[in-house]
C-alpha cells in the first residue's frame, strides 16, 4: 500500500457505497488516482494493465472471480468481457462488496449499459483544491445545499498567484511533486500518450497526429465557454484552409470523451417554465485546468502578465478568468457528488443572462454559483444572482459568489462570497 496516499473526498462515498453494492465501477482519466484509492480496499487484485496478467485473462476471462473478495479487476476495459462475467455474477446474488472495477477509458464496443442496476458506476476526477490543502476549508457545500444560508465565516491566506500555481500544477497525484521543466515534460507525454497511444486503444488511427493536436489546443482555447464545436474547428485551423471535416473531429470528440479528458458541464434545463430560451450548449471543460494551459503554451508567470495565447475562440472575459473558472468548476463537481448533487451551467440564446455554474439537487433545487477572478465582489457580479432569485423563488437554495478574496461572508442582499480555497464538501 502507498503510505504516502492522500485521503480523497470519493473514499467517503466508496466507504459507503461498499458494503451495501457487490460491484462498483471507478472511473476517470489515467493518473487521477482510481487504482490506489481502489487498492486499498481490495484483497484480490487483477491488474490488466500489466502484461502477463492480461493475457491470462484474456485466455480465461471466468479467473477474475477467482480470490477473496473485494476483487479488484485493474483497467477493466483492457478485457472487456470482464464486465460481462461481473454483471452475471452479480445477477447470481453475489454478496456486497464483491467486486471493485476501475477504468481510463469506455471501450468502443463494450455493453456498459447492461450494468444498470448490477454495477454501479463512480466517477474520480483530479484533486479539488480542498484535496490539495492549501489551507483548511470552512465552508460545507452540503451545508449550502441545505437551503438554510448559513453565516459565512473563514479567512485565508491563498492569493492570486496561489491559485494560478494550482492552474498550472495539475491535479492529478503523481505529477504534484514536480515542477518547472519536469512538470512540463510530465504533461506533455500525458498529451502525447492521449494521440500517440490511448486513439489507436480506442479504434482510431490518427493519420495526422498534429491536426488532432490542433483542435485540442482550440478547444483548450474554449475553456469554460459554450462556443460551438463548428467554432472550435474554425479555430484549430485558424478558420481557413485544411479544415478537419466533420465526419474527422466527431470521432476525435467521442474518443476523448471516452478517455474522461472532455469533461463539459451540461446545460441546465428547468422542468417547468420560469425560464424561457435556455440554450443546450454544453462549456467546454478538459479534465484538468492544466492540460489546458499545457496546450496553450502557458505557464503560471505568463497568465499572471495577462498573455494569452492559442487559437481565438470567442469568450468573455480573460483566458485566466476562464481557467480559474475551470479549476473552480473541477472542485465544485468533487464536493456536488459527494452530496449526490450534479453540476450545470445557466445560458440563454444570444447570452443575455448567464450564470457560471448550478449545482441541481435531486429534487430540483439549486444553488447558483458565480466565479470571479477578483478579491473584492461588488453589485454588478451579483446582479445575475439577484437576477435568478427572482425568478424561480424558493426553487433557489442559495446563491454565491467564488472569488480570490481572503474572507467568507454574506453581504446584505443574501448573497454568498465564498474564496475559492475555503469551501469543500
Amino acid at each position: 500500500m502507498n503510505t504516502r496516499y492522500l485521503n480523497r473526498i470519493v473514499d467517503a462515498e466508496l466507504e459507503e457505497l461498499l458494503p451495501q453494492l457487490p460491484a462498483i465501477s471507478l472511473e476517470g482519466p489515467k493518473g487521477v488516482g482510481k487504482t490506489e484509492t481502489a487498492k486499498r480496499r481490495a484483497s484480490t487484485i487483477h491488474e490488466l494493465d500489466e502484461l502477463a496478467q492480461r493475457a491470462i485473462i484474456e485466455a480465461e476471462p471466468s479467473r477474475v472471480n477467482s480470490g477473496d473478495p473485494p476483487i479488484l479487476i485493474d483497467e477493466w476495459q483492457r478485457v472487456p468481457a470482464t464486465w460481462g462475467i461481473v454483471r452475471r455474477a452479480v445477477d447470481k446474488g453475489c454478496p456486497p462488496s464483491s467486486f471493485l472495477m476501475t477504468g481510463s477509458a469506455s471501450p468502443v464496443d463494450a455493453p456498459t449499459h447492461s450494468g444498470a442496476g448490477r454495477i454501479v458506476t463512480v466517477r474520480m476526477r483530479p484533486l479539488s483544491l480542498a484535496e490539495r490543502r492549501l489551507t483548511r476549508a470552512t465552508v460545507s457545500l452540503g451545508e449550502l445545499l441545505l437551503g438554510n444560508r448559513p453565516p459565512l465565516n473563514g479567512k485565508c491566506k491563498i492569493r492570486l498567484q496561489e491559485y494560478v500555481n494550482e492552474i498550472t500544477q495539475s491535479g492529478l497525484p503523481g505529477l504534484r511533486h514536480y515542477s518547472g521543466r519536469g512538470l512540463r515534460a510530465q504533461l506533455d507525454s500525458y498529451l502525447h500518450r492521449i494521440i500517440e497511444r490511448d486513439f489507436v486503444e480506442q479504434g482510431l488511427n490518427v493519420r495526422r497526429p498534429e491536426a488532432l493536436r490542433r483542435w485540442l489546443i482550440a478547444y483548450a482555447a474554449a475553456t469554460a465557454t459554450s462556443a460551438s464545436f463548428e467554432a472550435i474547428r474554425d479555430a484549430a485551423t485558424g478558420g481557413e484552409g485544411d479544415k478537419p471535416a466533420k465526419t474527422t473531429t466527431q470521432p476525435w470528440h467521442d474518443a476523448l470523451a471516452r478517455l474522461w479528458i472532455l469533461d463539459p458541464v451540461p446545460a441546465w434545463l428547468p422542468t417547468q417554465n420560469e425560464l424561457n430560451r435556455l440554450t443546450q450548449a454544453p462549456k467546454h471543460h478538459l479534465a484538468d485546468p492544466a492540460l489546458a494551459t499545457r496546450l496553450l503554451g502557458l505557464d503560471a508567470d505568463a497568465l499572471l502578465e495577462g498573455s494569452e495565447s492559442g487559437p481565438r475562440v470567442v469568450r468573455g472575459g480573460s483566458l485566466l478568468g476562464r481557467l480559474f473558472e475551470s479549476l473552480v468548476t473541477l472542485s465544485l463537481r468533487v464536493y456536488a457528488q459527494a452530496n449526490e448533487a450534479q453540476v450545470r451551467h445557466l445560458r440563454m440564446h444570444g447570452g443575455q443572462r448567464e450564470i457560471d455554474l448550478i449545482v441541481e439537487r435531486a429534487d430540483r433545487r439549486v444553488l447558483a454559483v458565480e466565479v470571479k477572478l477578483s478579491r473584492a465582489v461588488d453589485d454588478q457580479d451579483v446582479k445575475q444572482l439577484l437576477w435568478l432569485k427572482d425568478r424561480i423563488g424558493n426553487k433557489l437554495l442559495d446563491a454565491i459568489v467564488i472569488h480570490t478574496g481572503p474572507e467568507a461572508y454574506r453581504r446584505k442582499d443574501g448573497i454568498g462570497v465564498i474564496p475559492a480555497a475555503l469551501l469543500t464538501a
